[in-house]
């Protein structure tokens, strides 16, 4: 799969990531957001499928999630069986383990310190390291530069955070 398609379906996926979240918390829209995060179940598998480096990423998420116990509501749910049923259909990249772990703790660490952080200290840079998750950015461009990565699934993964942050600019402008 070529790098473009791989960043469109990463841009995608946390557009209707981050949109279908605050559709739930702010609007109370279920429905709405269980669509969207039907969108975003698809193009994190599709992802997954043609990418093993997209793979532990997108696996990573909603385990990391699972284990803040962050998956709160029957939109998650929706989106992480989408996401399942299509790689099984799919098929499920071989992963390695050390790998995966390492993702996972990432992303468990940023949605730890994003609830806590601001309970335990004012530092602005600690608050908005965990505010915007810095952990599993600095855990994939390790991975990149250290060559278990490509480069380019960390400049998707970039493109992820940027298209999920301006889906929630997006949202608070259209409410």
């Amino acid at each position: 799969m070529s790098y473009i398609i791989l960043a469109i379906l990463f841009i995608l996926s946390g557009f209707f990531m981050k949109y279908s979240d605050d559709l739930v918390d702010e609007n109370n829209d279920l429905t709405f957001a269980s669509v969207l995060g039907v969108f975003c179940g698809v193009a994190s598998a599709l992802a997954s499928i043609y990418s093993v480096e997209a793979a532990y990423i997108f696996i990573a998420i909603p385990i990391g999630n699972l284990l803040a116990m962050k998956v709160d509501g029957m939109h998650h749910i929706i989106t992480l069986i989408v996401y399942i049923f299509i790689l099984l259909v799919g098929g499920i990249p071989e992963l390695s383990l050390v790998v995966l772990l390492i993702c996972i703790l990432g992303t468990l660490s940023d949605e730890v310190g994003h609830e806590l952080i601001g309970n335990v200290t004012q530092n602005k840079f600690w608050n908005l390291f965990f505010e915007y998750r810095f952990v599993l950015k600095i855990v994939i461009l390790l991975l990149a530069v250290s060559g278990v990565f490509s480069f380019w699934i960390f400049v998707c993964f970039i493109l992820f955070e940027i298209s999920y942050t301006c889906a929630g600019i997006l949202f608070e402008k259209l409410n």
